[in-house]
Formats: structure tokens, sequence, C-alpha cells
């Protein structure tokens, strides 16, 4: 039975975007909006965004991870390196970061390349992460089977009082670590009423130069 969604429908009528005669900077946007957001409470995790990665068997895949910096050189996330996600960007290391943020009726688009942050900088995240956090990137192989539960639970366990018992200092895994997706286009879009949203599309040309369009929604 066909499921009609004809009616879900919402006039996006909070904010506006007008960048026709105004040379931003995207990161100091992208910095704007978020903070914006952030104070706000217009979001739950404001810094959560749709990773999408060419996957080694050819089709895109799509998933939530959470962004823990950002500069003018791009934006980081971390994760396992033997992942679904870092087998693909291995392969192929141009990706896609999607912000959704509903509350404000906006969304941000971002096309860029991935590459590996430097190990200091994974080791400063790795140790600032709760002690728990850190023995869970240790024991879970992230995107292989498992046969259940209570296989990870185990594992777990058994590194928790290996640690206890014998004074052990944690160590970030070699395959844990930072990825740097390093933009060279930046969409952001702005709901507007009668679906006639506000569109500006950034090109990089350059180390720091952006170009600049606007689109039809």
């Amino acid at each position: 039975m066909e499921n009609k969604l004809h009616d879900y429908r919402k006039s996006y009528e909070k904010f506006s975007l007008d960048l026709d005669k105004e040379n931003k900077d995207p990161m100091m946007l992208f910095t704007e909006w978020f903070k914006e957001i952030d104070e706000n409470d217009l979001a739950d995790e404001v810094n959560a965004v749709n990773l999408t990665t060419i996957e080694t068997d050819g089709f895109p895949k799509s998933r939530i991870v959470l962004l823990k910096s950002f500069s003018k050189d791009g934006f980081i996330f971390y994760t396992n390196y033997n992942s679904d996600k870092g087998q693909a960007i291995a392969k192929n290391n141009k990706v896609n970061l999607s912000f959704f943020w509903p509350q404000a009726e906006r969304q941000v688009i971002i096309k860029g390349l991935a590459e590996k942050v430097d190990a200091k900088e994974s080791d400063a995240y790795f140790y600032s992460r709760p002690k728990g956090s850190q023995m869970g990137a240790i024991v879970s192989n992230q995107s292989h089977e498992i046969p259940n539960r209570e296989y990870l639970e185990d594992k777990l366990s058994a590194l928790e009082k290996e640690v206890a018992e014998n004074n052990k200092e944690i160590k970030r895994p070699d395959h844990w670590g930072g990825y740097l997706i390093k933009p060279t286009e930046i969409e952001f879009w702005q709901g507007r009423a009668n679906r006639l949203h506000d569109r500006f599309l950034f090109s990089k040309n350059g180390e720091n130069n952006w170009s600049k369009k606007r689109l039809a929604p």
C-alpha cells in the first residue's frame, strides 16, 4: 500500500539570507550560523553532520558523525580508520558534509577532500575523551560483523579489568584518529516562503579565494 505524504507541508518564514551585494567569507558565515544556532538552542546537537562517502562497492553511503572542530582549514571529525567510512575515504577522498538545522530552516552542504589529521592532533582529542569512550574505541572493530552484544561488553569488561589491575595506560590505537575535510564548495540554504529559498554557492579558487553565486531554489 502506498503511503502518500502530499499533505506534509511547512512554510519556511523564520529567516532570510541576502548575500547578493556582500562578499562574505563562507567560513565566517558558517561560524556565524553555527554560533547562532548553538547559543539559541536551535538544535539538539548542532555539531551533528551527515557524512557521505563513495563506498568500495561504488555506492554512496551517508551516516551522521559529530563535528569536533572547524577552522579556515576545514572541518574535523574522528573515527576508526578501518571502518566503512575509513576504507571508503582511503579509496576515494571526495566526500560531502551536510548540516540540517530544521528549527532554523537552514542547511549547509559542503563538498571537500578528506585527509588524516596529524597523529598529535588525534592524540590530543583521544585523551580528552572520557575513559569509557577511549576504551570503547579500542574494543570496537567498527563496521565489522560481531556475534552479539555480549561480545562487545565482554571485550570492554576485560579491558577495564586489565587497565585497573595493571594500572595500564590507555593508548590511542593507530587505526583511530581524525579526518580534516578541506572544502572545495560550500552551499548555504535558507528556507523561505513559497519554496523560494535563498541558496548561495561558494566555490574555492586557489588557497584563500572564493567565488559566489546565487542558485535558484
